[in-house]
């Protein structure tokens, strides 16, 4: 559900409204009547909106995470496919604009209290992907479940970093390549492994395979 209000801002415009502000004066400094007057809102109408001055920084990643639950909590073929696609979402939002994700990451590496809200913001997709795909794929061992999401998470945080970090474009083509790359070490990427005739199903498998991610494909193959 939206805000009854169309005049107030989307949360990109205030973001960049209080980065700007935290840059010039700093986050201590800086006041949520100051970024409210800067964005154009009222003081109430942002406490509605994003509760804290913090909050506002973190506001695309509380918007990314409803999407992303929202759209894991569809059917999926491949569940483990589902996770790599959902990390793609993510980066191009940030690749869409990153010269915002690079004011947001010189402001957040100055203040402790706000690398650490990051350290737990991505802890939360980490743990929102083990969720998934304990779900998805029952019997599923937990280590390969937070392995993996902890591999996709740890992967899509670099690739990030080097477009943060630096003045070049890193298309998301760099990010799918080593997510791929990943998967196929996982054992997880090649949906064309089993091979069914008649009544009769052959499979090939990676030895490092999960499990339950044979089983799913055996099903799978069962099923078509």
């Amino acid at each position: 559900m939206h805000s009854s209000s169309s005049a107030a801002p989307p949360h990109a415009v205030v973001m960049s409204a209080a980065l700007d502000l935290f840059s010039r004066q700093g986050f201590e400094a800086t006041s949520v009547e100051q970024i409210a007057q800067a964005a154009g809102m009222s003081r109430s109408t942002f406490f509605r909106q994003f509760g804290g001055k913090d909050d506002v920084i973190f506001a695309d990643h509380e918007v990314l995470l409803d999407m992303l639950r929202a759209d894991l909590a569809r059917p999926h073929t491949n569940p483990w496919v589902a996770v790599r696609d959902a990390s793609m979402k993510v980066y191009r939002h940030f690749a869409a604009d990153p010269e915002l994700a690079r004011r947001r990451y010189a402001v957040v590496r100055q203040v402790p209290a706000l690398r650490e809200r990051e350290i737990v913001t991505v802890f939360r997709y980490e743990r929102l992907f083990d969720e998934y795909l304990r779900g998805a794929l029952p019997g599923l061992d937990p280590v390969d479940a937070v392995g993996f999401s902890a591999m996709v998470t740890a992967i899509h945080n670099h690739v990030l970093r080097r477009l943060i970090r630096g003045s070049k474009r890193v298309p998301a083509s760099v990010l799918r390549d080593a997510l791929d790359d990943a998967m196929r070490r996982f054992g997880v990427l090649d949906e064309d492994a089993a091979a069914a005739a008649d009544d009769v199903v052959v499979a090939v498998f990676p030895r490092r395979m999960p499990a339950a991610e044979v089983a799913r494909r055996l099903q799978h193959e069962i099923d078509r």
